[in-house]
């Protein structure tokens, strides 16, 4: 479990296949061996996947994780290059701040960004919403959106379908990958948790 705070902004290192499963080494300058243990699990640009070797490098700490095709298929990781920037957060624990919201590392869906804007020093990044995920989002709601927590800003639906908007600080602007989006780019998007239940609950109720 994981709160949508990066911690880091880490580096693809490198790629290897083996047996229709994709090996990634991670790379992370603000990491230590020390905050990492084998079987660990990492948020990366919102997936969270396994710790299956790590170790020190120049940088900090390096690991590998490994993504099967489903995972590939319906997030980011598939299309990961080699020095490719990546948000990083490691697992939460008990006592720690939970200064985002509760954030699972599952991705629901891979949105399209429509739009970056400048706004005076900030930026609202508008986001295309696959299928029927416009149902779990509401203004001033929370989504996770490669990693990171934001608040929604605002909710619509276009002819090409629904759409949300976000507004990002400068400093998350710079510290994450979020600074380096574009009209077009794919995004990993899951969705608050509690918005799943209650649309669940509504679902079943009694008519």
């Amino acid at each position: 479990m994981f709160t949508g705070l990066v911690t880091d902004m880490g580096r693809v290192g490198a790629i290897e296949e083996r047996n229709g499963v994709r090996r990634i080494s991670i790379r992370s300058r603000n990491y230590r061996p020390e905050h990492i243990q084998l079987g660990a699990s990492i948020q990366h640009s919102g997936v969270c996947l396994t710790v299956v070797d790590f170790g020190p490098d120049d940088e900090g700490a390096w690991w590998d994780i490994e993504a099967i095709p489903e995972t590939l298929s319906r997030t980011t990781v598939g299309a990961w290059k080699v020095d490719d920037f990546i948000n990083l957060e490691l697992s939460l624990k008990i006592g720690d701040e939970l200064g985002g919201h509760l954030v699972y590392g599952h991705v629901d869906g891979l949105g399209a960004v429509k739009s970056v804007t400048p706004d005076g020093d900030s930026r609202r990044i508008r986001v295309a919403l696959p299928g029927n995920l416009g149902r779990y989002l509401a203004e001033k709601g929370s989504i996770c959106l490669d990693g990171v927590s934001l608040t929604v800003s605002a909710v619509g639906r276009d002819a090409e379908g629904d759409w949300f908007e976000v507004a990002i600080i400068p400093h998350t602007w710079q510290v994450t990958t979020l600074g380096q989006l574009k009209a077009g780019d794919k995004v990993n998007l899951e969705v608050d948790m509690l918005a799943r239940y209650v649309a669940r609950m509504l679902e079943w109720r009694p008519k």
